[in-house]
């Protein structure tokens, strides 16, 4: 019982991609396409149906009837007469191969091909793919287990090199992307993973790039969606994080009193030559201090000595004027 326990709070701890990408609303594959080949299909099956119809015409026009023969005869002429008239759609390219041979890119429309000696074998859709990858308890450079999930945007810009060069190329790319991802965050610490996501996006992209290249493939743009940081690690993460703010204020206030100190010993050096000056910087002081609170300040006999000396006060008041 407690070893289920543990192993569900692991599962739990570190959910899935599939997990992770449900919860955060993205589409994986469905199987659902948003556009449809069914015209495609349906003129295949009309273009059988009419040549059959047609050779069935002759046989009752020749022959009087239509027998086993006239309908075997009429499925095999359909048939080839559907396998050398195809539908290629806008955003598709036919690879065409004649005896086993590369020949041709046809498409996008009608497309012909002489019956058993020529066929393609694949139609290779160009437009732009998405496709979604992760890597899943990945150690950085300083042994932290993290798991990040990405999206890769991408298209095939050569049908020839793609229907030659590898198997099933959609499965490739995702195979390639979580392991480029695996080797980047394998070279990078967990601050340089988690902060330079650009980076890292960067890095991604030209990888890919120069590995897929000569699948015919182009990669558009590589994004990090999440990082997720096992649960385990984050109260000390956030304790680190804090601490280093902490340190940083104290730092900062360091500097700011540092500061002041130095304006206020350029401040002393500019008074101690001008008594009048600092007489008058100490009832500017006094007079915006009572200003402030608006109270009543009591001024001590040493300090009055400034109000009740007659050449003070008069020196005072002309520089008052004067101000």
């Amino acid at each position: 019982m407690t070893r289920k326990k543990h192993g569900a709070d692991a599962s739990s701890s570190s959910p899935s991609p599939q997990e992770r990408a449900s919860q955060t609303g993205a589409r994986l594959e469905t199987g659902r396409n948003r556009t449809s080949r069914n015209g495609a299909v349906a003129f295949t099956i009309i273009v059988f149906a009419a040549v059959c119809a047609l050779v069935l015409a002759c046989a009752q026009a020749l022959a009087g009837g239509i027998g086993l023969a006239a309908l075997v005869i009429a499925a095999v002429v359909g048939a080839l007469a559907a396998s050398s008239v195809h539908i290629v759609m806008e955003w598709e390219r036919a690879v065409v191969m004649r005896f086993g041979r590369f020949n041709r890119v046809a498409g996008p429309g009608i497309v012909f091909t002489w019956p058993v000696i020529e066929f393609y074998t694949v139609r290779i859709d160009q437009r732009v793919a998405a496709t979604y990858f992760g890597a899943e308890e990945t150690l950085t450079s300083d042994l932290v287990p993290v798991n990040v999930d990405a999206v890769v945007f991408w298209m095939v810009f050569s049908p020839k090199k793609a229907a030659t060069e590898v198997e099933d190329y959609a499965s490739a790319v995702a195979w390639m992307a979580q392991a480029t991802l695996r080797a980047a965050i394998g070279r990078a610490s967990l601050a340089e993973v988690a902060c330079r996501r650009d980076q890292l996006d960067a890095e991604l992209k030209e990888v890919l790039e120069a590995k897929l290249d000569g699948w015919g493939i182009d990669v558009i743009d590589v994004e990090v969606r999440d990082i997720v940081v096992p649960r385990e690690l984050q109260p000390a993460m956030a304790a680190a994080a804090v601490a280093a703010r902490e340190r940083d204020a104290r730092m900062t206030l360091a500097e700011a009193e540092a500061d002041i100190s130095d304006m206020l010993k350029d401040a002393s050096a500019n008074y101690e030559g001008d008594p009048e000056a600092m007489r008058l910087r100490t009832m500017h002081l006094a007079y915006e201090a009572v200003k402030q609170s608006g109270g009543t300040l009591v001024i001590p006999s040493a300090f009055s000595e400034g109000f009740t000396d007659p050449d003070t006060a008069e020196a005072l008041a002309k520089a008052a004027k004067q101000s």
